[in-house]
């Protein structure tokens, strides 16, 4: 299940984003969206983790949750890829 997280403090990094989730379970990739000019993060981005169960908890826990001085919002991502 791929879950969207918005509204990351920009110092947060991929390695720290992936054990946040890691601890609801396997995390089967971690991407920060980075802006393409300045190189810093865009403050969102996606966890894809192959347990809907634990993606589950992973929503029920963090989202809302304060981290790094920002309230992150995590749910499930619903854009369709072509």
């Amino acid at each position: 299940m791929k879950l969207l997280i918005r509204n990351l403090a920009r110092t947060t990094t991929e390695a720290e984003l992936r054990n946040l989730f890691e601890a609801h379970g396997v995390v089967q990739s971690c991407t920060l969206v980075m802006d393409r000019e300045t190189g810093k993060s865009k403050g969102f981005g996606f966890v894809e983790m192959p347990k809907h169960a634990d993606a589950r908890a992973a929503i029920k826990t963090l989202n809302n949750q304060e981290v790094a001085g920002s309230r992150i919002r995590v749910k499930m991502d619903e854009s369709k890829e072509a």
